[in-house]
Formats: C-alpha cells, sequence, structure tokens
C-alpha cells in the first residue's frame, strides 16, 4: 500500500497518524520498546494473519513474552514485571555484589569496573545523554562513598 494511500484510508478509518521525527518523540517510551521490540522479534509473522483471533492470540504471546521474559537493557536487563514488582532493586544489588566477588577473585581478568547494574530511577525513549552521564556518577560516588 502506498504512503498516501494509507493515509487516506487511516483517514476514512478516523485514525489520526502522529509524524513524530527521530529524538524529538513525546511518545511513551515504554510502548515505543515494545514496539520496536515487536517488529524485529525473530516469531514476528513473515505472512499476515488469517484472522483477527489469530493475530490476538499471537500479540498476547508476545505481549506475556514481552512483559515476564525478555530482559530489558534500559533498566538493568530485568524484565518490566520485576521492575512492576519493585524487585528490580535487589536483583540488581545481588548482580553487584556478585560481579564484585568475582572481580575480587580473578582481578586480572576485569580491565575496568564491572558491568552497571545501579539502579535506574528514570528512563526515557532519547535522553540527554550529559544528563544520563551525570546521574550515573552521582549514583556511582554515592555508592563507592558508602
Amino acid at each position: 500500500m502506498k504512503g498516501a494511500t494509507f493515509l487516506t484510508t487511516l483517514q476514512k478509518l478516523g485514525i489520526m497518524p502522529t509524524f513524530s521525527r527521530p529524538s524529538v518523540s513525546n511518545d511513551n517510551p515504554y510502548s515505543e520498546s515494545m514496539f520496536k521490540t515487536l517488529k524485529y522479534t525473530p516469531s514476528y509473522p513473515s505472512k499476515p494473519f488469517d484472522s483477527v483471533v489469530e493475530a490476538r492470540i499471537w500479540c498476547e504471546t508476545f505481549v506475556t513474552w514481552y512483559n515476564h521474559q525478555h530482559c530489558h537493557s534500559s533498566i538493568g536487563f530485568v524484565t518490566p514485571v520485576q521492575r512492576h514488582l519493585l524487585q528490580d532493586k535487589e536483583i540488581l544489588e545481588k548482580r553487584h555484589r556478585v560481579y564484585e566477588k568475582a572481580k575480587a577473585a580473578n582481578p586480572r581478568r576485569w580491565s575496568g569496573s564491572t558491568r552497571n547494574w545501579y539502579f535506574t530511577k528514570e528512563v526515557h525513549l532519547n535522553p540527554n545523554k550529559a544528563k544520563v552521564n551525570n546521574i550515573a556518577d552521582k549514583v556511582s560516588a554515592e555508592r563507592h562513598s558508602g
């Protein structure tokens, strides 16, 4: 379907398209992340669904996997369910301890610091890199001072 035809179809259906530009999105970063993962997941169907029911079943399966099994890099490789249930801080602290213990046991294996397992309070779709670095530096300083 050509772009103009698609736009006309959306308008006939009463759907208002958005024209977000990269790095200027005001959309929900969580849903944007989910849609990107959905589009690039290996199980994404190569052919159209045979029915709405089939599409719903596939989407329900995907969303369950996405929320309960898929570890998200922006929240420290925990699942959204772990984050929602406030389990992520404990999981990340445990990972940090495990990595520090491994580093102490075999320091030559590590060229620098271990992976950043610090809790991320806020997640943004297009974060300001300077702000992100300042927050990470502050968290690191707090962790090492106490």
